[in-house]
């Protein structure tokens, strides 16, 4: 009996060593994705986005691009655009010919196309998942579990190209059983930016008749 539980110990004690090895080698490359992301003045990603939930009977696929520089983004998603200039949202529906404007919020959960590069940064647990090849790039996956167990997330899984330690996949899987995956299509840095890109023009929209809620 004695020997048994000896025996059980011991594999346990192993299995934690493991997953401590497998933890500290996915935040690692986290860190090295992270202080790639960081050396870019600017981030423009072109991404498809595909949402699925097969209880449902869902599926969905959009394609979208966004540009990032700092805090600031400017995102086209699904006929809207978003402009985050820093301290406030602006999502424009052109088709609504609408205009909501909201103070920068530090509490939401949900991951964005734009949250990509720096959302893993805390607030989860890490582990070390499959490697794929993709059309000869190896893509390392890394999987992430909330530490806030009220979150509607269950689970993120973040693919990172090896050789350029860009993000490459997300597939983020909601207790609801939704998945939603965001593939980057293309990621080109240092672009040349309008002085303008990230400043929301008011007058231009009250101009064109656009209601404008404020939040």
């Amino acid at each position: 009996m004695f020997k048994k539980q000896l025996l059980f110990i011991g594999a346990l004690a192993i299995g934690a060593f493991s997953y401590g090895q497998n933890s500290s080698k996915a935040k690692t490359l986290l860190d090295e994705v992270y202080t790639k992301a960081m050396s870019y003045d600017n981030i423009y990603i072109d991404f498809k986005s595909t949402l699925e939930n097969t209880e449902a009977n869902i599926k969905q696929e959009t394609n979208g691009n966004v540009t990032i520089s700092g805090d600031k983004y400017m995102l086209d998603y699904l006929g809207a655009q978003q402009l985050n200039d820093g301290k406030k949202v602006y999502t424009i529906v052109p088709e609504n010919e609408e205009i909501t404007i909201e103070q920068v919020s530090e509490d939401d959960n949900n991951v964005t196309p734009s949250k990509m590069l720096t959302f893993y940064r805390s607030g989860h647990n890490y582990q070390w998942d499959i490697l794929q090849n993709v059309g000869g790039r190896k893509i390392q996956y890394v999987k992430l579990t909330p530490i806030d167990s009220n979150t509607e997330i269950k689970s993120i899984l973040l693919g990172i190209d090896t050789q350029t330690k860009h993000i490459y996949k997300l597939i983020q899987t909601g207790k609801n059983s939704t998945k939603t995956s965001i593939t980057v299509n293309s990621f080109k840095t240092n672009q040349s930016l309008s002085s303008t890109l990230f400043t929301f023009n008011e007058k231009k929209y009250e101009d064109k008749g656009y209601y404008i809620i404020r939040n």
